[in-house]
């Protein structure tokens, strides 16, 4: 697993989904659905401390795309990307606790699910003004229902990553310090 290190204000971005009347950019009816299983199946490869919100965020990629990742390639065509964010414990100042590494301590459960699925084929019809390649996105709550959010602060932060990144940021460092598939 790999400590990602990003601008605070990134993370609040993907973070800020209140709805905004008009919004173009919401998940009424979610174009990705979240597998079952992706917490046994998926791989855990980045863990971003959130110290501002007071969270830890775990970052999954599904198998197969983990299996085909290359440095400086793009992710493959149906990656799928869950972003699990937990309330970290906090003491009795209201302070993350921290286990031995400095990392803070999360409480169990998730309190939102955010989803990244690259597909090709799929409408961009949908995102009038925002792109990031083939990439989409979906909010569910903690238990994996959808929400139905505002999600143009996903497409306007990752526009941030551009396309020679792939429109990701900890996937392409991922990969990058891997040193390729398994």
């Amino acid at each position: 697993m790999t400590l990602i290190a990003l601008p605070a204000a990134l993370l609040a971005l993907v973070g800020a989904t209140a709805a905004q009347p008009g919004d173009a950019h919401r998940t009424r009816e979610p174009r990705i659905v979240l597998p079952h299983d992706w917490e046994q199946r998926f791989i855990r490869y980045a863990t971003v401390d959130d110290a501002d919100r007071r969270i830890v965020r775990h970052v999954h990629v599904d198998p197969d795309a983990h299996a085909r990742l290359r440095p400086g390639m793009p992710a493959p065509d149906g990656t799928l990307l869950i972003m699990a964010d937990a309330r970290a414990r906090l003491d009795t100042t209201g302070q993350p606790l921290r286990d031995a590494g400095g990392r803070f301590l999360p409480e169990p459960g998730w309190i939102a699910l955010f989803a990244k699925r690259k597909d090709a084929r799929r409408d961009r019809a949908t995102e009038p003004g925002l792109r990031n390649g083939d990439w989409d996105y979906a909010a569910f709550d903690g238990a994996g229902r959808p929400r139905d959010v505002s999600l143009a602060a996903c497409f306007a932060c990752h526009q941030q990553a551009r396309a020679a990144q792939d429109y990701t940021f900890t996937l392409w460092d991922y990969a990058a310090t891997r040193g390729g598939g398994r």
